[in-house]
């Protein structure tokens, strides 16, 4: 352990809720990178996997669901000023968790804003509620006037999470190769809204693919995925969503906005997994991927609007691109031909993996060298090496929730804030050596390329760069 840097040091007790694919990956980075001992980590999840890992470590391990009933009374059971709500959980809900925490001084992460069990098929709530945009805004709406309130992180896994900090760093690539000279590295959101307006920014696609195979293949009535299948078919129902663009010129036919927040977006009226559009990736070139909802679409393109008054002048459209491996591929297709029901058996791809990289990264268009891409090329055999229980793609969350959870630790007293909002520099820094090739590329590729006059789709070739020529009809 001493070969490691150890960034932080926590005194307090740590309630890690939920213990799946983050929680096992996670466990074994948080005890390398910070300085916390075993009997200081309790966690609570609803079922027995990874007891055996939690143990190993010497960490107490619960099996006790949480739910909308009894999350107060188990969270003043193992919390109190001072200590630290890590919610690596599928179904337990965000919003109420951060409004308990921050009523109770104790600090918060999570990798993304969730609702309880049931929350994304809820339809007494209406469709726009059931959107991420729509956790977004409430989750943000708890912020109070105490300037020093207890902190609680948002949405901060790879992304949600570190695709931020990725945008970021390419937007000071670009300004370089550009020949821009800044007098500073921006400090401030208007800085980074005017240097993305300035570089001419269209679109941020958060570009994902991956590539990890294994020789035990799906199996019928399977769903089989990188990280939790869960998680990934919860989100799948959810409406297509995106932070929406000024320099847009085709609104949807099936699009609709929102009559309520920050204004960044739109959704659709059709699911996330039944929504697909180009993009590419530096290994994979030009794939097609499916338009997931993602809180980091709303709060990447929300922070870099550029505002005078209530006017908008400038934001760029932004959304989550994701091809999954191949078995998750099949998963996602059988999911949505059972009518929208899980199969009755999940398997989380991981020790079983034979090969393959992840690809994750941000795809800036529209800039004057056409698109750059800039992330992550993390093979399953290097995330292996780096630690135990990860594979390409839990290794990109976990080491971003995980210096998270180190931020929040050095910056206890910062309110509810987003990962946008977070020191880049030491994000990347504590990630950097956990996420394999790290760069960027340009590309030549727009979502015009290819086509010809073949495809009955909307096509405008005055810009390549509008959503109508990204998106994949039917």
């Amino acid at each position: 352990m001493s070969e490691y840097i150890r960034y932080a040091a926590f005194k307090g007790r740590m309630l890690i809720v939920g213990f799946g694919s983050i929680g096992q990956g996670s466990l074994p980075l948080l005890m390398r990178h910070v300085d916390i001992a075993p009997d200081q980590i309790t966690i609570v999840t609803a079922n027995e996997s990874g007891r055996e890992i939690a143990e190993s470590l010497g960490v107490r391990f619960i099996n006790e669901p949480i739910t909308r009933e009894n999350y107060r009374a188990i969270y003043a059971r193992h919390l109190g000023p001072g200590d630290f709500l890590v919610n690596a959980a599928v179904d337990v809900g965000s919003v109420d968790s951060i409004e308990w925490c921050q009523r109770h001084g104790v600090l918060y992460l999570d990798a993304c804003i969730e609702p309880w069990i049931g929350g994304h098929t809820d339809t007494s709530i209406g469709i726009e509620h059931r959107t991420n945009y729509a956790h977004r805004e409430t989750a943000l709406s708890l912020r109070g006037d105490d300037p020093r309130a207890p902190t609680a992180v948002v949405m901060h896994g790879a992304n949600p999470g570190l695709v931020s900090h990725f945008v970021k760093q390419a937007l000071m690539e670009l300004a370089s190769t550009s020949g821009i000279r800044l007098p500073a590295r921006p400090a401030t959101q208007d800085g980074w809204a005017a240097l993305a307006h300035r570089l001419g920014i269209k679109v941020i696609q958060i570009s994902e693919r991956d590539h990890q195979t294994t020789d035990r293949r799906k199996q019928a009535e399977e769903f089989c995925n990188t990280w939790s299948s869960e998680a990934l078919a919860g989100e799948s129902l959810q409406p297509a969503e995106m932070g929406w663009g000024t320099h847009e010129n085709h609104f949807p036919h099936d699009g609709r906005r929102f009559d309520f927040g920050c204004g960044s977006s739109i959704f659709l009226d059709r699911t996330g997994c039944t929504t697909r559009v180009r993009s590419w990736a530096p290994q994979a070139g030009p794939f097609h991927g499916y338009l997931i909802s993602h809180g980091e679409a709303h709060s990447i393109a929300d922070f870099l609007t550029v505002r005078d008054g209530a006017d908008v002048q400038y934001r760029p459209t932004c959304y989550y691109a994701y091809h999954p491996c191949d078995d998750a591929v099949a998963s996602l297709q059988q999911f949505v031909e059972r009518s929208y029901r899980l199969q009755p058996s999940q398997r989380l791809l991981r020790d079983e993996l034979t090969d393959g990289v992840d690809e994750l990264g941000v795809l800036l268009c529209g800039h004057d060298r056409g698109a750059y891409w800039y992330g992550s090329q993390l093979s399953v055999a290097e995330a292996r090496r780096l630690a135990p229980y990860n594979n390409a793609t839990g290794m990109q969350v976990n080491i971003g929730f995980v210096g998270a959870i180190i931020w929040t630790i050095r910056n206890p007293a910062a309110g509810i804030i987003e990962p946008d909002h977070l020191d880049d520099q030491l994000l990347m820094e504590i990630a950097r050596p956990y996420l394999g090739s790290l760069g960027g590329t340009f590309t030549d590729w727009t979502p015009l390329a290819y086509r010809g006059d073949l495809y009955p789709e909307a096509i405008d070739r005055s810009d390549p760069w509008q959503f109508t020529n990204f998106r994949i009809v039917g």
